[in-house]
């Protein structure tokens, strides 16, 4: 009696490599998309920070802080104006390759009643904004003064 020989076949391994491969590169792939979404939200949430503290910062005085206010420049900018009294610190993109950006709008005299953040998102393709200025070429993403 001969004893059955043990081990794989090199079809049987080919295949298993293949099934590998393949749940490796889905894998990958959906690790690298769920990090864009993650990084868009962050970038959103920080916005609405940004936003919340310009608008404890209008209550105050009556009008917004008067920086960048012939184009569109750093959100930190503001910090003079909102760190210490309205937020610990002006948020930064969890990139170091994007920034946010305002523009103080809607002046008069002196005094500016109106603003535009904007910033770049990852997964979005097309434009979305609610300033009333065009958004410059470095963002996808704006939002003005309520």
């Amino acid at each position: 009696m001969t004893c059955p020989k043990k081990g794989f076949t090199l079809i049987e391994v080919l295949v298993a490599a293949t099934i590998i491969g393949v749940l490796a590169a889905v894998a990958v792939s959906s690790y690298t998309s769920i990090n864009k979404r993650s990084r868009d939200s962050k970038r959103r949430s920080d916005i609405e920070q940004v936003r919340s503290a310009l608008e404890m910062y209008r209550s105050d005085n009556g009008f917004y802080p008067p920086v960048d206010t012939s184009g569109f420049g750093n959100v930190s900018d503001l910090t003079s104006y909102l760190v210490t009294s309205y937020m610990p610190a002006v948020p930064s993109d969890p990139t170091s390759a994007q920034t946010y950006y305002y523009y103080a709008t809607n002046p008069s005299g002196v005094n500016y009643y109106g603003y535009c953040l904007c910033n770049k998102l990852e997964t979005l393709v097309a434009s979305t904004s609610t300033c009333t200025v065009a958004l410059p070429a470095t963002c996808n993403n704006g939002v003005k003064s309520p």
